[in-house]
């Protein structure tokens, strides 16, 4: 139980940064990845606030020999950069740059009632069930 509200304190709390940083909004977005036209850079502080968290959580929790909110720590991520990986990648850029929204804030915008969240997020599950298909007929 301990875990189910540890998180749902970390979603709540990154969908509100989400929102308070304006990455629910595809017009922010939209302005932050156009950098050669009306180039807005605010979000550039979004990303250093988040590698900075991330920095020194990082250095905290290589300390740790138990994770606190779990039993244990996830196994090591697969490193391989492969095809796969890579066009994953290509999709995520793609579909972020034209719509401005990527899965995270797309999910707090359903909150918000935001009509474009809603049409990308539909697409991003149908897309997911399609490639599931896909990978499933392929054996991956």
């Amino acid at each position: 139980m301990r875990e189910i509200v540890t998180a749902l304190v970390a979603g709540l709390v990154f969908g509100i940064g989400l929102t308070i940083s304006g990455m629910v909004d595809p017009a922010k977005v939209l302005g932050f990845l156009d950098i050669a036209g009306d180039w807005d850079p605010s979000l550039a502080f979004v990303m250093l606030g988040g590698v900075v968290t991330a920095f020194v959580g990082f250095r905290l929790v290589g300390r740790r020999t138990m994770p606190l909110f779990a039993p244990a720590f996830p196994a090591e991520p697969d490193n391989t950069i492969d095809g796969r990986l890579l066009a994953g990648a290509a999709l995520f850029g793609l579909g972020w740059g034209l719509v401005g929204l990527c899965p995270g804030p797309a999910v707090t915008a359903l909150v918000l009632d935001s009509h474009p969240a809603t049409i990308f997020f539909a697409s991003v599950v149908v897309g997911m069930l399609v490639w599931r298909q896909i990978a499933k007929r392929s054996g991956q």
